[in-house]
């Protein structure tokens, strides 16, 4: 699979998370300092949806029990998750926000 659009610039706000599906993966996309990541949708202590966490910063926190993740990274930042989440390579086009799953 290669780089895929999956949304727009403008509807990636500062501090908030966006869930978009591409090929199989559920990514949550967000925009810290200006740059946009991709993560996945899920945390690995619970499997709960991130997209529906809070953004602190450069990271997630699950809204189920705390864990916090690095966005840019994927690595545990706060347990109780102990295994880091997948990130996704990201690019701009224009206006257009390109994901890669592989």
């Amino acid at each position: 699979m290669a780089f895929q659009k999956v949304a727009r610039v403008d509807e990636i706000p500062q501090g908030r998370l966006k869930s978009v599906r591409v090929g199989d993966e559920e990514v949550a996309l967000c925009t810290v300092d200006g740059d946009i990541y991709a993560i996945a949708n899920v945390c690995t202590h619970d499997g709960g949806p991130l997209e529906e966490g809070c953004l602190l910063g450069d990271q997630v926190e699950c809204p189920r029990h705390g864990a916090r993740f690095d966005v840019r990274t994927g690595a545990v930042r706060t347990l109780p998750a102990v295994i880091g989440i997948p990130v996704f390579a990201v690019k701009v086009v224009g206006e257009d926000v390109l994901v890669d799953v592989d």
